[in-house]
């Protein structure tokens, strides 16, 4: 895992330069939700899936508690848009003004994650990956832009993945695979993910989904 590490190195100091360039820009996305008003419409339009505390029960649909507003309010609008597709939340998405999706993101940021364990045999590997990327130095580490917690960067709009289902974190890994997902910046999780196996994805999905 050290030498990993160490191949990776430049890539990671690449990739936190690129999110502090971000901050250093802003993003359009900002965060100013009224948190009492987006229980209000959380409790109508997103309990269903996502549960009124955002800790969803089924592990195909993502928690959201404590997400940051910042990266909330970027995808319900790509939702909205049409640049991200899903037969449940696109509907939803197209319904809400731009100070719904400030509420809604505000009442969720607000909510704690509950934590998870990951699939013990294979929570090693996926901590290699995690923390020092793939050996061959062509996968930076995760927590380059993810944090060392899973806690992300919201002025970056990297979003928290900690406690994640790792369901979720796969079938989102696969679909930037396939080039079905395609809102990241610069094209960063799709060339990453492009470059892992199912193995990989299911070990890192599965360390995620245990980071506290």
């Amino acid at each position: 895992m050290k030498s990993g590490l160490f191949m990776n190195l430049a890539m990671v100091r690449g990739l936190l330069a690129a999110g502090v360039l971000v901050t250093l820009m802003g993003n359009t996305a900002t965060a100013a939700g009224d948190a009492q008003a987006g229980m209000t419409k959380a409790s109508s339009v997103c309990l269903a899936c996502h549960s009124l505390d955002g800790n969803s029960v089924n592990p195909q649909w993502p928690s959201i508690a404590g997400q940051h507003e910042s990266y909330i309010i970027k995808q319900i609008k790509a939702f909205r848009a049409g640049q991200r597709v899903n037969p449940l939340m696109s509907p939803i998405a197209m319904t809400l003004t731009d100070k719904e999706i400030e509420d809604v993101a505000a009442y969720y940021a607000g909510q704690t994650i509950k934590g998870q364990e990951g699939a013990k045999d294979k929570i090693d590997l996926g901590q290699q990956i995690y923390r020092g990327g793939l050996a061959n130095g062509k996968v930076p580490a995760c927590l380059a832009c993810h944090g060392p917690d899973g806690r992300g960067n919201s002025a970056a709009i990297y979003p928290a993945i900690r406690s994640q289902h790792a369901t979720q974190i796969v079938m989102q890994l696969q679909a930037y695979r396939k080039g079905e997902r395609k809102t990241d910046q610069n094209e960063m999780m799709r060339s990453i993910a492009a470059k892992l196996t199912d193995e990989q994805i299911d070990a890192v999905a599965q360390y995620i989904q245990g980071l506290r």
